[in-house]
């Protein structure tokens, strides 16, 4: 008994210092975040060429999205995004730079977004078949 009250109350600490003042995990308003293309393929590439590409979205929903974090899979994948808001029924672009140095034959590299939407997490993914010099 002691135990499992122990436990019950080391997750409650650790779920309340793991969230960010103000917020919640799990509660709304969500907001929602609409891709014209989710993935991109640069085709064939030299090795060491840097090269990016623009992936466009939407917020159609009635809630203001924020984008809180972008990670590339790896250093060589690089994404830029809006810090401010994207208000409702307005439109923002996310910029995905890759740098092919070392990597040879077929790759593909993901931009992982985390926001204020209903799944918190949206994937972007790229594609391209680097050729050695």
């Amino acid at each position: 008994m002691k135990t499992k009250l122990y436990l019950t109350g080391l997750l409650f600490i650790i779920t309340i210092f793991s969230c960010k003042k103000g917020e919640i995990i799990g509660t709304g308003p969500f907001s929602e975040m609409e891709f014209k293309e989710k993935e991109f393929d640069f085709g064939k590439l030299n090795q060491g060429d840097k090269v990016s590409t623009t992936f466009e979205f939407a917020n159609p929903s009635a809630t203001a999205l924020q984008i809180k974090e972008a990670h590339g899979s790896c250093g060589c994948t690089v994404p830029e995004y809006p810090k401010t808001p994207i208000q409702p029924g307005k439109t923002g672009k996310i910029k995905v730079s890759f740098n092919s140095a070392g990597k040879q034959g077929s790759v593909k590299k993901t931009v992982t977004l985390l926001a204020n939407t209903k799944s918190g997490v949206q994937v972007l993914t790229i594609y391209a078949d680097v050729q050695t010099k």
